[in-house]
């Protein structure tokens, strides 16, 4: 059990506006971090940064969307063309930082892109604009990765279901000098960064082309019927009554993965499939084996936010996942799956994923995992789960949905590049990783052994 003992008079010292009386933001460990960061600073991040609120609530045009609901990538990698947008969204700009307030999400932040297009942002997004050329935004990435911030973020929040981060807890978060000092070699690694993952997303875009090429689908486009006409037999036949399982957008999918000529199989007999398992959220703790929830994996990476002991681990070994499985998502934001292609760390997963492994030489990992995550299956979810409040894709019909099975060559040229984007990624998180060390360094030491550090990294 964590206590702090805060006289009343020093509260004040948190005065954002108002005075905080919420036990949360007086753990010890986060007012820790707090301090070491006012240690020594000049300025607030709001000195440096608008604070961009501007909204919009419709549009008359194409643009790029991010809501938290989609179950995005991390880092801004993608985001969802729209002409109606749904719900209030905020603008932003090429060279934003955009971060989200919520605790399953906290690592979906990046500097936005120039896309040629638009993009709007969830009102659960924060968007900071430099005020100024002394700090970019690149820097604030960096610095709202390490660990400081994130302890800060992490245990500043607030409500029960949908637990999110108070505003000025980054507005008001004190920006350590040694920051400006770094800010021109943070930012040139940041950008390294960031464009390796977007020449990652482009090659990967090529494989998909490759695989909607085979089945005639690259120009697509899923689209909603208003009305259409089915007989009872087939309502007999599928075991559904519900219209939305029957939207034309979905056979269209269907006959386009049965009449392709190299044929198509189901995953159940393409792989074998086991389920995981579920601890309870009274066995979560700060530190320890990840436990990995749904929230946590994308069809790219891994993330940690839970964990178990090692004991409760010990007792579930055999839901440890192995190298060269396909770890697929179920429930919440079902349909995303993640090939490991090197051993994992200790781990356990949540029963909301299940574990995929290749029983046939018909098809390889690479371009299973691509397909699962393709538009081809993402619709055949969507026509599974269609009308639930709460996402549920069922074993019998992860089971049932049905894989186009291209020529060996075909896959051979997909898998060729899913595996140069997924190199390009890993280097492109390593120089992540380097900016926020090389951050943390500084803040812990200082500037000069934190460039010293990042340039033999560079080397």
């Amino acid at each position: 059990m964590q206590y702090s003992i805060v006289r009343k008079s020093e509260c004040s010292k948190y005065d954002f506006g108002y005075i905080l009386f919420s036990p949360e933001f007086f753990l010890q460990d986060k007012l820790a971090c707090w301090e070491l960061l006012e240690k020594e600073h000049t300025y607030l991040v709001h000195d440096y940064f608008c604070h961009i609120k501007k909204t919009v609530n419709q549009i008359n045009e194409k643009v790029i969307c991010y809501d938290l609901t989609d179950g995005l990538p991390k880092f801004l990698d993608e985001g969802v063309e729209v002409l109606d947008i749904g719900s209030t969204k905020k603008i932003a700009k090429a060279g934003d930082f955009a971060i989200s307030r919520l605790r399953s999400y906290l690592e979906e932040m990046g500097i936005v892109e120039d896309r040629g297009i638009k993009q709007l942002f969830s009102t659960e997004f924060l968007i900071f604009r430099p005020k100024t050329e002394k700090l970019s935004s690149h820097s604030l990435f960096a610095l709202c990765m390490t660990k400081f911030v994130q302890t800060i973020l992490k245990r500043g929040q607030y409500g029960t279901e949908h637990p999110r981060f108070y505003d000025f807890l980054l507005t008001q978060l004190p920006v350590p000098d040694c920051l400006l000092l770094l800010d021109q070699s943070i930012k040139q690694t940041v950008k390294q960064a960031l464009l390796l993952r977007s020449r990652s997303r482009q090659i990967y875009k090529q494989a998909e082309g490759i695989l909607l090429a085979e089945l005639g689908l690259v120009d697509w486009r899923p689209k909603h019927c208003l009305s259409f006409v089915k007989n009872y037999s087939d309502t007999q036949q599928a075991g559904r009554m519900d219209a939305e399982y029957f939207q034309p957008k979905y056979e269209a999918i269907i006959h386009a993965i049965q009449s392709y000529s190299g044929g198509y199989d189901t995953l159940a007999n393409m792989v074998a499939i086991q389920k995981c398992v579920e601890v309870g959220s009274g066995e979560y703790l700060d530190d320890g084996v990840p436990f990995v929830r749904v929230s946590n994996l994308s069809p790219f990476e891994i993330t940690e936010e839970k964990y178990i002991s090692s004991t409760l681990y010990n007792t579930l070994q055999k839901h440890q996942p192995q190298r060269g499985e396909i770890l697929l998502t179920k429930d919440a934001t079902p349909g995303m799956a993640y090939y490991l292609r090197e051993q994992p760390p200790k781990m356990i997963l949540s029963s909301g994923i299940l574990r995929l492994k290749r029983k046939t030489d018909k098809i390889n990992d690479d371009y299973l995992m691509l397909t699962i995550n393709s538009i081809l299956t993402r619709q055949q979810v969507a026509r599974d789960v269609g009308g639930s409040v709460i996402l549920h894709w069922r074993p019998d019909q992860v089971k049932g949905t049905i894989i186009p099975i291209l020529t060996e060559d075909k896959q051979i040229q997909i898998r060729q590049r899913v595996a140069e984007a997924f190199a390009l990624r890993r280097r492109s998180k390593h120089l992540l990783e380097n900016a926020k060390r090389a951050v943390e360094i500084a803040i812990e030491q200082d500037e000069q052994t934190a460039m010293d550090w990042l340039e033999a990294q560079a080397k």
